[in-house]
C-alpha cells in the first residue's frame, strides 16, 4: 500500500540521487549486497544487538528498492535479476523471522511459524496473479499491489524489533493482514476472469 503512495517520493528523493551516482555498478551485486545485509539481521538479532539488527533490516530494504532503479536507469533489466531479486527477497524475510524466533523460541514459535506460512501463501498469490495478469508496470511482470506490501512487512519486522514486549499482537496483526492481501488479491483476480 505505501509502494502505490509514497514511492514515486522516496524514489524520487533518497533512491534515484544514489542510483543516478551508482549505475554503473551491477544490479546484480546491489541485490546480492541487499541479501547479505538481510541475513545478518538474524544473528544480531540472536545476540540481542537489536540495534545492529535494526540498520541492516533499514539497509537492506534501501538497498532492495535500489537494485531495480539501477537496473532501469542503466536500461540493464534482465529476466535473471528479476529472479534474483524475488528469492533474495525471500531469504531475506526468512533470515528476519528466524532472528524473531530465537529471541525467545518458546513464545514466538507458532507467532513465527504462522508468519512463515502467511508469507508463503502471500507470495504465492503475488505470483500467480502476475504470471497470469497483463504487465502494464515498470517491473518485470505485473505487480499486484496490496495491504501488506515489501515496505509494510519491513515496518512491522521493525516495530518486532524495537518493541519485543508487544512482538505477538505485532505478529498476530501481520499474519492476519498479510493473509487478508492475498484474499483480495485473489478475490480481485477473479473478479477480472
Amino acid at each position: 500500500m505505501l509502494e502505490t503512495y509514497l514511492r514515486p517520493i522516496y524514489q524520487q528523493c533518497l533512491v534515484m540521487p544514489i542510483a543516478n551516482r551508482i549505475k554503473d555498478i551491477s544490479a546484480d551485486r546491489v541485490t546480492l549486497f541487499a541479501c547479505l545485509t538481510g541475513i545478518m539481521v538474524a544473528p544480531f538479532l540472536m545476540l540481542n544487538l537489536t540495534s545492529i539488527a535494526l540498520f541492516f533490516l533499514l539497509t537492506s530494504g534501501f538497498l532492495d528498492t535500489l537494485d531495480g532503479t539501477i537496473a532501469r536507469i542503466s536500461g540493464k533489466t534482465t529476466d535473471l535479476g528479476t529472479v534474483y531479486d524475488i528469492v533474495s527477497d525471500r531469504i531475506v524475510e526468512l533470515a528476519i523471522i528466524i532472528g524473531l524466533f530465537a529471541v525467545d523460541p518458546e513464545q514466538r514459535g507458532w507467532l513465527c511459524l504462522l508468519m512463515l506460512g502467511s508469507c508463503y501463501i502471500c507470495v504465492t498469490s503475488f505470483l500467480v496473479v502476475g504470471i497470469f495478469s497483463p504487465n502494464n508496470t515498470q517491473k518485470s511482470f505485473y505487480y499486484s499491489p496490496g495491504l501488506i506490501e515489501r515496505a509494510e512487512a519491513f515496518i512491522f519486522f521493525a516495530l518486532m524489533i524495537l518493541f519485543p514486549s508487544i512482538f505477538s499482537w505485532l505478529a498476530a496483526i501481520f499474519i492476519i493482514l498479510v493473509l487478508l492481501t492475498s484474499y483480495l488479491r485473489l478475490t480481485e483476480f477473479i473478479k477480472q476472469r
